[in-house]
This record gives structure tokens, C-alpha cells and sequence, in this order.
């Protein structure tokens, strides 16, 4: 009776162990050296490609003020050129001109805005949040400016004969200024972001959880805050916490293919 439990048992444990080599086809597998793993990683990083972007929206941008400028003043300001300013535009009306060019501006900066925006977003599940969180005010602001100065041409157009029989061509020397503080403005936060998104790129960084966990492994510091702490914001950290676990998920995701890819490599060879 002992002999047949005994027999029995010993099936069992032969048939765990041989559902568990089953069920974990790795575990009899060439271990794979964390060296292999960290070079696999590290080719993954992506430079963020927006870098281009910025110079296409600053030229575009500058070249409207230019065509401008060079408008109100042959066109707006002096009476001498009105037939040649008639001729050369075609017969179109220099203001409609000005606002067609800048209704055509604010479209080139919206899809700049979305191009940026997806850009980030790739970036931020690849697990640079520091990063996105950083450039987050200076990336969205060109968008607000264009749009605040959109506004603001419209509110000085709407009254201009209001106040041009206050000052001459008054509406001319606002819209004027409207236009050259927005590309004060404009550039200053392109080229902020400019100069964020190049140092991004030579650094090439890895993400923030794996820099983080490096930082603690040198200085013999493994207790990691990310909780809640006095003068923090709650949504702030929600948010961060939210962005961790998504870049998690597609981090083990992606190692999971990279170990099976070397595993498969190693059994080859």
C-alpha cells in the first residue's frame, strides 16, 4: 500500500515537474546575459524628430512678418506705390493679403502643434516623462500665441475706422505690432524647445525608470519615493503613476520578444 502511494507521489512530482518544463519552455534554456539585454535596449532609444519642424514654423513665420512689414510699408503707409502695390498683388486687396497669410500661418502652426503633439506622445510611452513634463508649457505655446494674436488682429480689424478717425492709420501701426510681438514671442519658445529637444538627443537618455533605478544602484539607495508627499499635487502624481504603468506594460511587453528573440539566437548557435 506505502509502494503504490509512493509510486504514486513520484508520478505526481514527475508530472509537475514535466507540466512546468512544459509550461516554461525557458527555464532548461541558455541564460541570457544582462549585457545582451542592456544592448538590446539600448538601440531602441529614438531621437525626437522635431527638431526640423521647428526651423520649417520659425522661417514660415518669419517670412510672413517680412512680406508684413514690406506691405505696410509701401502699401499702407505710403501713397507713392499704391499702383505698383495694386499690380504686383494681382488686384488684391493688401489687408485681405495680410489676413489670408495669416489664417494660412495659424493652419501650418495647428498641424505643427498636432505633428508635435504625437511626437510626444510616442516619446512619453516609451517612458521619458521627465522630459515631456519639462517641454509640456514651451511645446503647447506657440499654438496659444498664434491663436491669442489671431484674436487680437480680429479685435483691432473690427474697429479700425473707429480708430483711424482717432489717429491716422491707427488699425495699420496695431496690426503691425500685433504681428512683431507675435513673432518675438513665437520664436523665444521655439527656440527654448529647440534647444531642449537637441540636448535630448545627444544625451540619449535612457528612460526614467531605468536612469532612476541606476541612480539608486550607485548610490546604495534602493527605497525609491514615488507616493504622495507634501507639496506635491495629487494629480500630478496620478498622472505620473498612470504614465509609469502604461511605459511598464509595453516595457515588459518589448523585453518579453527581445528575450525570446536572443533565447532563440543562443539555441542556434
Amino acid at each position: 500500500m506505502d509502494s503504490v502511494r509512493k509510486s504514486g507521489c513520484g508520478n505526481n512530482a514527475n508530472l509537475e515537474i514535466t507540466q512546468s518544463t512544459e509550461e516554461d519552455p525557458l527555464v532548461d534554456g541558455p541564460l541570457i546575459s544582462q549585457d545582451a539585454l542592456e544592448s538590446a535596449i539600448k538601440r531602441e532609444f529614438r531621437k525626437l524628430p522635431t527638431h526640423w519642424a521647428v526651423g520649417v514654423i520659425s522661417f514660415l513665420h518669419v517670412v510672413y512678418v517680412v512680406v508684413c512689414v514690406l506691405i505696410t510699408v509701401f502699401c499702407w503707409l505710403s501713397d507713392e506705390h499704391s499702383a505698383e502695390c495694386t499690380a504686383a498683388l494681382n488686384g488684391i486687396d493688401s489687408k485681405t493679403l495680410v489676413l489670408l497669410g495669416k489664417v494660412a500661418l495659424w493652419v501650418i502652426v495647428f498641424i505643427y502643434d498636432q505633428f508635435i503633439q504625437h511626437h510626444h506622445s510616442a516619446l512619453r510611452r516609451r517612458g521619458y516623462l521627465n522630459f515631456d513634463r519639462m517641454t509640456r508649457g514651451m511645446k503647447n505655446l506657440p499654438f496659444l500665441i498664434h491663436s491669442a494674436g489671431n484674436a487680437a488682429m480680429l479685435t483691432v480689424i473690427a474697429p479700425a475706422s473707429l480708430l483711424d478717425s482717432l489717429v491716422r492709420r491707427l488699425s495699420v501701426y496695431l496690426l503691425l505690432s500685433i504681428i512683431c510681438l507675435e513673432l518675438l514671442l513665437s520664436v523665444i519658445c521655439l527656440l527654448r524647445y529647440l534647444v531642449h529637444v537637441i540636448t535630448f538627443n545627444n544625451k540619449r537618455p535612457r528612460p526614467d525608470v531605468t536612469e532612476e533605478e541606476r541612480y539608486h544602484s550607485h548610490s546604495g539607495n534602493s527605497h525609491t519615493e514615488t507616493g504622495f508627499r507634501d507639496g506635491s499635487s495629487l494629480e500630478d502624481v496620478v498622472e505620473k503613476q498612470a504614465d509609469v504603468i502604461d511605459y511598464l506594460k509595453q516595457h515588459n511587453s518589448v523585453l518579453s520578444r527581445r528575450i525570446l528573440m536572443l533565447t532563440g539566437q543562443e539555441i542556434r548557435a
